[in-house]
């Protein structure tokens, strides 16, 4: 695996780790979850997967997420598509007939399916499908979720301890880019996101940013074949915020399954164990690269 580094137009950069295959191959296109890092076990699962059908695979970090520190006044955030964007247009620019297939995982899973709805048939042709993983739809109701019981007191503290530390490395390079203290003192993603998302990428607050940057409304003007897989037992996500499939374009198929918790899905031997969504996310993405069918 090999890393590049890409200056943003805005004169930051995001951070590509790529796998190199057969020229010509197509690319499979990794955006990870909140807090990603190399050590998230999907990419490594997923790489391996491209890996043996000898195609290419590039993980796209998030700003902050690459084991370095970005260079603005910022960060990344849950609805994002602007480097997703940029990104997809070096890769078209540098190859024009590359075929590309993007898995997102959770706010990956969501930035990518609000980057398609976006663009919708307008949007670069090199993108040809994508699978998005236990995607959280609908932003505030997962917040919600995440902000109470046994979710706010393991996973949330766990989110809040990274965001800590990043807002603190922040701070030293631009004091008073946002109230420190405030930031500091959340314990919820309600309170973090009021202090430090909302007003440091231009939202209101934090319900106008996680109305705005939900993927859930956008779901309907994607024009790519897309599969959403989302387990109902997801912790993170309640089942009631996984969109209606009867209101879904054709071109969008879902495998909502009863059981595989938050980017679980795990299957195989006990001793032997492997992730269904990751191969039932390949396998998708393979019908449609090899075959180069379009919605």
């Amino acid at each position: 695996m090999t890393r590049e580094r890409l200056v943003t137009p805005d004169g930051d950069f995001v951070d590509l780790d790529c796998l190199p295959g057969r020229p010509g191959a197509p690319v499979l296109l990794v955006l990870h979850g909140l807090e990603g890092t190399g050590r998230s076990h999907y990419v490594a699962g997923l790489f391996n997967l491209a890996r043996a059908r000898g195609w290419r695979a590039i993980v796209l970090w998030f700003r902050s997420c690459s084991g370095e520190m970005n260079r603005l006044a910022r960060f990344y955030h849950s609805g994002d598509t602007g480097d997703l964007d940029w990104v997809l247009r070096v890769l078209a620019d540098r190859e024009p007939d590359v075929r590309v297939g993007a898995v997102g995982i959770s706010i990956g899973g969501n930035v990518l399916l609000k980057w398609l709805g976006e663009h919708g048939d307008a949007a670069p042709k090199v993108l040809r499908a994508a699978v998005a993983i236990s995607v959280p739809f609908d932003l505030e109701a997962c917040a919600r979720v995440m902000d109470q019981g046994f979710q706010k007191a393991v996973y949330t503290a766990s989110f809040m301890r990274s965001f800590h530390a990043k807002t603190r490395a922040k701070a030293l390079a631009y004091p008073g880019f946002v109230d420190l203290e405030a930031a500091l003192r959340a314990r919820t993603f309600t309170a973090y996101d009021r202090a430090v998302t909302a007003p440091l990428h231009g939202f209101a607050d934090e319900v106008d940013y996680w109305t705005r940057a939900s993927s859930g409304p956008y779901l309907a003007r994607i024009r790519r074949p897309t599969l959403l897989i989302n387990a109902l037992d997801d912790p993170f996500i309640p089942a009631t915020s996984l969109p209606d499939v009867t209101t879904l374009p054709e071109c969008v198929q879902t495998d909502f399954v009863p059981h595989g918790g938050h980017v679980g899905f795990v299957e195989g031997l006990p001793w032997r164990t492997r992730s269904w969504a990751e191969r039932r996310a390949v396998e998708y993405l393979a019908s449609l690269l090899e075959l180069g069918a379009a919605c």
